[in-house]
């Protein structure tokens, strides 16, 4: 019984459901002007300077998932716009 215990324990250790987020709860993810850096800022404040939100919709919620692998090679330059990280700054 207790052996059925551990390997269901670490069975569900091991879900593919189980990602680590980009921000802790109350907080949200901000990215660089014209960089790939990015932060977390708490609910209900503003991105400090050099940072900006991310576009509705193109936010990262976990690590490695479509928006967090898509933001390693685009940015948002001082305008709003997305460009090639490559070639911002």
């Amino acid at each position: 019984m207790v052996a059925a215990t551990a390997v269901a324990a670490l069975a569900g250790c091991s879900s593919p459901d189980f990602r680590d987020a980009i921000c802790s709860s109350g907080e949200y993810p901000v990215l660089t002007v014209n960089g790939t850096g990015s932060a977390c800022v708490k609910n209900g404040e503003r991105p400090p300077a050099g940072y900006t939100r991310y576009p509705e919709g193109k936010v990262p919620q976990h690590v490695d998932d479509k928006w967090d692998v898509y933001w390693r090679t685009h940015t948002l330059d001082e305008n709003g716009h997305v460009v090639d990280a490559r070639s911002a700054g």
